[in-house]
C-alpha cells in the first residue's frame, strides 16, 4: 500500500564549498544545450565559501512511499517506463513496475562477493542495438571473488529479456564480463563501481574505489582510485589521454580518486562525480579528461587517526572539489534533473546522503555547483529521476522505501 509521509522542514546546507577548476573538458562527444532555466540563486546562499545561510523556503514536494526492498543499491529506468531496475546488494536483480509497484525477480544473475561494502552494485541501460522490443541490453556492476581471500568489482554486459506474452518472466542473457578491477584485493571496502553512459552513446565510465589502500589512486599501473573510460564493449578508446602508455593506464580517464559512488552527465555532456573523503572532505567533482583530484596527497579532510591530509589549494597541481563537505555527509548516487515536474529544480544535480540522512539540490551555473537545498530524510542511497520528471529515492538498508517525490 502506498503511503504518504512528511520530512522536517527543509535547511540550505551550511558546509563548506571550494571553486571548481576555471576550465571545462567534457567528455567527447558530448553535445550542447542549456539544461533548461534554473531559479536564481538566494542571494544570501553562500558560493564556494564557508558561511551560514537562511532556510530554503517551504517543502515543494510530496514524499509518497511506493515499496520495499532489501538493501538497494541502484535504479534504472528502462526506456520511457513502466519498468525500472532494481539492483539488491545481496545479489537480486528486480523488475519493477513503477506503476503498479509489482516486482519481478531477475534470473541469470552473477554470483557476487556479498559483505562489507561487495555485492551486487549499479545498473544502467546500454544504448539499445537490438531490433526485438523486449529485449533491453544493460551494464551490470558486481564484486567477485578471487583467489586468496580477494575480491574486486567487476562491470558486465547483458541483454535483458523480459516475456510479456507468456507468465511474465525476466532473465539475463548473454552475460559477458567487459570489464575488472586490477588488481583484486582482500577487503570490503571502496569498490565504487558506479557506471554512465556518455552523451555520444559510444563510451562507458565507471569509478573505480582504491579499497581504502590509499596509493593506488596515484598509481596509473592499477586501475584502483581512477574513473574509467571505455567503449561500449570493453575495449580501449583510442583517444583516452594515458592510451599512449599501454596496459591498464589506457583505461584511465581521471585520477586520485577515493570513493565514488555517484556518476551521471549534466545537459551540457559534463560528467560529475559524488565521492566519500575521509574524516570530512566528502565532495562533487566536474570530472575532466586527464585530471588529477589529489587523493591521498590532497583532501579537504583528514585521515580517520586525524593525520592531516593537505587541503586543496591553487596551484597545487590537483583539481579541486566543485562542492565540498566537512563533517562528511557520505555522499551517494546522483542525478541531474532537468524534468517537467519540478521547473525550478531544472539544471540541478540531486544527490542522496547516506550519514546526512538527506537529499541535497546542488545548482550548476557555468563551470560552478552551488549548494541550495538540504531536505532531511533518512539514509539514501540512490537517485533516478523518471520519465514524468518524478524524483525516485532509495534508502540504504534491509527493508529500505522506496520513495517517489512530486509537487505539492
Amino acid at each position: 500500500m502506498l503511503r504518504r509521509i512528511t520530512i522536517a522542514p527543509i535547511l540550505i546546507l551550511c558546509a563548506c564549498g571550494s571553486s571548481a577548476s576555471p576550465s571545462a573538458n567534457p567528455a567527447s562527444g558530448a553535445p550542447g544545450g542549456t539544461g533548461g532555466t534554473p531559479e536564481p540563486l538566494p542571494t544570501t546562499q553562500p558560493v564556494n565559501g564557508d558561511g551560514s545561510a537562511t532556510p530554503s523556503s517551504a517543502q515543494p514536494f510530496t514524499v509518497t512511499e511506493i515499496s520495499q526492498f532489501n538493501q538497494p543499491w541502484a535504479m534504472a529506468v528502462i526506456e520511457d517506463g513502466p519498468y525500472a531496475l532494481i539492483t539488491e546488494k545481496p545479489g537480486q536483480l528486480i523488475l519493477f513496475h513503477m506503476n503498479d509497484a509489482s516486482k519481478r525477480v531477475v534470473s541469470g544473475t552473477p554470483s557476487v562477493a556479498y559483505g562489507g561494502q561487495g555485492g551486487l552494485g549499479d545498473v544502467v541501460m546500454a544504448p539499445d542495438s537490438d531490433t526485438s522490443d523486449s529485449v533491453y541490453p544493460l551494464y551490470l556492476s558486481w564484486v567477485e571473488a578471487g583467489s586468496n581471500n580477494t575480491r574486486g568489482a567487476v562491470v558486465g554486459r547483458a541483454n535483458l529479456i523480459i516475456d510479456e506474452t507468456g507468465n511474465g518472466a525476466a532473465s539475463l542473457e548473454n552475460l559477458k564480463i567487459i570489464w575488472q578491477q586490477d588488481p583484486k584485493m582482500t577487503g570490503y571496502g571502496h569498490f565504487s563501481h558506479r557506471i554512465a553512459v556518455a552523451p555520444d552513446q559510444q563510451h562507458i565510465f565507471i569509478t573505480s574505489g582504491e579499497r581504502q589502500e590509499f596509493d593506488p589512486a596515484q598509481d596509473k599501473n592499477v586501475n584502483l582510485g581512477k574513473v574509467i573510460r571505455l567503449k561500449l564493449d570493453g575495449s580501449i578508446p583510442a583517444d583516452n589521454p594515458f592510451v599512449s602508455e599501454g596496459g591498464i593506464s589506457a583505461q584511465i580517464w581521471s585520477l586520485g580518486h577515493r570513493n565514488g559512488l555517484g556518476l551521471t552527465f549534466d545537459a551540457q555532456g559534463r560528467l560529475w562525480e559524488s565521492e566519500m573523503g575521509p574524516k570530512g572532505g566528502d565532495e562533487v567533482n566536474m570530472i575532466r579528461r586527464a585530471e588529477n583530484y589529489g587523493y591521498p596527497l590532497a583532501s579537504n579532510g583528514s585521515h580517520y587517526d586525524d593525520t592531516d591530509i593537505p587541503d586543496h589549494v591553487s596551484g597545487d597541481g590537483f583539481a579541486a572539489p566543485s562542492a565540498w563537505w566537512t563533517p562528511s555527509i557520505s555522499p551517494a548516487g546522483i542525478a541531474y534533473y532537468d524534468g517537467a515536474m519540478f521547473p525550478q529544480w531544472r539544471g540541478s544535480l540531486l544527490l542522496g546522503a547516506l550519514s546526512g540522512q538527506a537529499l541535497v539540490r546542488l545548482q550548476i551555473q557555468g563551470n560552478q555547483l552551488h549548494k541550495v537545498d538540504y531536505w532531511p530524510m533518512q539514509r539514501i542511497r540512490e537517485v533516478e529521476v523518471g520519465p514524468d520528471g518524478a524524483v525516485w529515492l532509495l534508502e540504504d538498508g534491509p527493508g529500505a522505501n522506496l520513495l517517489k517525490l512530486t509537487p505539492n
